[in-house]
């Protein structure tokens, strides 16, 4: 049996990305209320342990590179909140995970847009899934930046043109 408190920590990093991906590259206010919906305060004032995991997980977020933030609003989110070059590289490259075949009709434009990670996440979160997403937040957390190589792009048309008289200047 999965532990919940991963799940949940896997479902709100999935929306916390993909709101800041969203706005990108304008810095936005992530509030928690967002990304699980609203919450009641105790008696004291004092917010749910599940509105704080939230919060922590954008905390954890920024703690580990993957957003960037000016300013937390109270204990109700982020200020300013934008993805690091390092997460938007992550998000936008090819995932090697595959939950569907793709349509082979679509042009290889759109068959390339819809193997990012960035598409994977939005299809995952829309239809709920919570299995896929947590697939898919353990495999954007596992993962490195890797330079994008001329080949992926071949079946856009683009050619790789390089100049060796161009080096150096």
């Amino acid at each position: 049996m999965a532990h919940l408190h991963i799940d949940d920590f896997s479902h709100d990093v999935a929306r916390i990305l993909m709101q800041c991906y969203m706005s990108f590259p304008r810095p936005c206010a992530l509030y928690v209320e967002d990304i699980i919906g609203p919450t009641e305060v105790d008696d004291v004032g004092l917010h749910s342990s599940r509105h704080m995991a939230c919060l922590g997980a954008m905390l954890w977020l920024a703690d580990e590179g993957y957003l960037r933030y000016e300013a937390t609003i109270f204990q109700e989110g982020l200020e300013q909140a934008v993805l690091t070059n390092r997460t938007l590289v992550l998000l936008t490259a090819l995932s090697e995970l595959r939950f569907d075949n793709g349509d082979p009709a679509l042009p290889p434009a759109v068959q390339q847009e819809k193997a990012t990670l960035a598409e994977q996440f939005m299809q995952a979160i829309r239809a709920r899934e919570s299995i896929r997403t947590t697939a898919l937040v353990r495999y954007l957390l596992s993962r490195d930046p890797q330079p994008v190589k001329a080949e992926e792009f071949q079946t856009l048309g683009a050619v790789a043109n390089h100049d060796d008289s161009q080096e150096g200047l």
